[in-house]
C-alpha cells in the first residue's frame, strides 16, 4: 500500500510515516518504479505498535535502539521491561507533583474568592500580585501544567 493508505488506516499523517522511516522505526520499504513508498501489511501493525509504545511514554529515540538491537537478533525484552519501570517512577512523581498543584491552585481560589468579595466591582483586585506576595516559593517552582502543554505540543510535532 502506499504511504496515504497507511496513514489514513493508521490514523497518523504521511510526514509521521517519513519521519519514522528517517529515525529507523520501520522496516526497509520498498520504492515502486516511480519511486513511491509501497508498505507492506505488517507496516500497520509497526506504526501501531509505535504509536502504543510513544504512549507508554517511550521516545523515538528508544524505539530507535530497541529496534535495531531486535534487527541485529537481539532481544530487548528485559531492557524494554526496565525503561517502562523507569516511566512509571517517573510519572509516578509528576502525579504527586500535579496533585500538589492542584492544592496550591485550589487554596489560592479560594484566597482569591475572599479577595474578589472585598474588592469592589469594577476594580482591579491585582489577584497575581496577590499570589505572587503570598506564595514566594512558587516563583521558582516550574507549573507542570505548562510541562503538559509543551508535552502536549511536541507530540502533536510528531504526529
Amino acid at each position: 500500500m502506499h504511504s496515504k493508505e497507511l496513514a489514513r488506516l493508521a490514523g497518523v499523517s504521511a510526514d509521521t510515516l517519513r519521519y519514522y522511516e528517517r529515525r529507523r522505526l520501520m522496516p526497509t520499504i520498498r520504492r515502486s518504479a516511480a519511486g513511491y513508498r509501497l508498505f507492506s501489511p505488517e507496516a500497520l501493525v509497526r506504526v501501531r505498535l509505535i504509536r502504543g509504545a510513544l504512549a507508554l511514554g517511550f521516545s523515538v529515540k528508544e524505539l530507535s535502539d530497541i529496534f535495531h538491537e531486535r534487527n541485529s537478533g537481539g532481544a530487548p525484552c528485559h531492557r524494554v521491561r526496565r525503561l517502562a519501570a523507569e516511566k512509571l517512577v517517573a510519572l509516578e512523581a509528576r502525579l504527586r507533583e500535579l496533585q500538589s498543584c492542584r492544592r496550591d491552585l485550589r487554596e489560592t481560589l479560594g484566597e482569591w474568592d475572599r479577595l474578589l468579595a472585598r474588592t469592589p466591582h469594577g476594580k482591579p483586585a491585582r489577584l497575581l500580585e496577590a499570589f505572587a506576595a503570598a506564595h514566594p516559593k512558587s516563583l521558582a517552582r516550574r507549573s507542570p501544567l505548562g510541562v503538559l502543554t509543551r508535552d502536549k505540543r511536541k507530540q502533536e510535532k510528531r504526529q
